[in-house]
């Protein structure tokens, strides 16, 4: 997809972090915005500054866990702005563990998000883009854990090993129907966002009990807010995110020689030998 003046763009997750990024990137391109997110106080400040810097931005408040929330999204972007171009799933959550000890509650809130959320962004959207018949995109989430494995993540990884999947099987359908739509799936490494502060975002109904969690739980947990906190800034992926569009390229991934890309070269190879797995995580 190489012209992106006065499009429009819908972005979930988009009051932080990577939506928050790339929103700014596509509005430099002349993009007109939808933003959305879960967090209202936060995404009425994003669709804020957005607006301050030019950008022509409407804000949603979404639960992209509830196929109406997401339906809804999708009749108030034609509303607002008579078509949609860019799809950009991006939403996530994050919650560790042992496989045996996380909660069926976290299961819950974490493939809800993560991968829920895609799913519901492509029914919603998808069928419009191809009726619409012109030049579209569909951006999903993923993550290198997607192309590697880890311990104490089992939800997270599996979540968007799944977003992966599911975004290859859409890449071969769209093309089975010759679809002027181009898929790409983002697999950032260790970004600087909010991710290890989801909990602030999980609902009622998915809280966890009082009182300590499971050791390895609270080590992960802890490990990741650390390491995102040190992360690379998003604006970084937002600008792959952006080459993807225009380059139709699938595949968005950690850089050559990256920790998180040799890891994911590993498992590769691990499958390739049909060996048992290596040790998951970044390959130093």
């Amino acid at each position: 997809m190489k012209e992106l003046r006065d499009k429009v763009a819908v972005i979930t997750g988009a009051a932080s972090g990577i939506g928050r990024a790339t929103a700014r990137r596509l509005g430099a391109q002349g993009m007109k915005l939808v933003v959305a997110d879960v967090e209202g106080t936060a995404l009425q400040e994003t669709a804020h500054d957005l607006r301050r810097s030019g950008f022509e931005a409407h804000p949603v408040v979404a639960d992209v866990t509830q196929a109406d929330a997401v339906q809804g999204l999708a009749r108030e972007t034609l509303d607002s702005f008579g078509a949609v171009h860019v799809v950009f799933n991006n939403a996530g959550v994050f919650a560790g563990g042992t496989a045996w000890e996380t909660t069926l509650a976290d299961y819950e809130w974490v493939l809800g998000v993560n991968l829920w959320g895609v799913i519901h962004g492509l029914r919603s959207f998808v069928p419009i883009l191809l009726e619409q018949g012109e030049p579209a995109h569909v951006v999903n989430t993923a993550s290198m854990a997607a192309v590697t494995s880890a311990p104490l993540s089992g939800a997270y990884v599996m979540s968007k090993h799944a977003v992966l999947a599911l975004s290859e099987s859409l890449y071969h359908e769209l093309r089975m129907k010759q679809a002027p739509i181009g898929v790409s799936v983002i697999c950032p490494e260790l970004i600087a966002t909010g991710i290890g502060r989801s909990e602030r975002n999980r609902p009622v109904h998915l809280k966890r009990s009082d009182g300590p969690q499971p050791a390895e739980t609270e080590m992960v947990e802890d490990a990741i807010r650390t390491a995102t906190a040190g992360g690379a800034d998003p604006d970084v992926i937002a600008q792959r995110t952006l080459e993807a569009i225009r380059e139709d390229r699938f595949y968005v991934l950690a850089p050559e020689g990256d920790p998180w890309r040799r890891a994911c070269d590993l498992r590769l190879e691990d499958l390739r030998l049909a060996r048992n797995p290596s040790q998951g995580g970044p390959v130093q």
